[in-house]
């Protein structure tokens, strides 16, 4: 391999805001101005109404969320995840409405449940290179 990282995101001109606010601390979503739902992963066009890139924008979300579902993983033969097992990757479902695939932090699996509010917190996964993940609102 010629030193490119698959486990990283590529940044591109479109999706530089959301990585830009992530490596500050912010979780970004895109909102369409003609249906008024917000959806994320970050798209140039409403996935809801087909709205164009004129039509969506960016917004902060509140970094408020409930846990939908979970699964540990215990075992994940690709870099850098086996150096991470266990880990709990989840799906949130985010206060502005989307749902967003992530990891769970700081909290042991027992003691995870279904509608548990979470709370984005970030973490530095390369130089400059930070992915959301989400704790117990009660952890902060």
């Amino acid at each position: 391999m010629s030193g490119v990282r698959y486990d990283l995101p590529e940044a591109d001109e479109f999706t530089r805001p959301y990585w830009d606010a992530a490596a500050e601390g912010r979780l970004m979503l895109r909102r369409c101005a003609d249906c008024g739902r917000a959806h994320h992963y970050p798209r140039e066009f409403c996935p809801f109404c087909w709205a164009g890139e004129d039509r969506v924008t960016w917004e902060t979300a509140s970094g408020h969320a409930t846990l939908y579902t979970w699964s540990v993983i215990h075992r994940n033969d690709l870099p850098p995840f086996g150096t991470r097992v266990p880990y709990t990757a989840a799906v949130v479902d985010l206060a502005e409405g989307p749902r967003m695939m992530t990891e769970i932090v700081a909290c042991a699996p027992p003691d995870l449940h279904i509608g548990m509010p979470l709370t984005v917190t970030f973490r530095e996964a390369a130089d400059g290179i930070s992915v959301a993940v989400f704790e117990p609102r009660s952890a902060r």
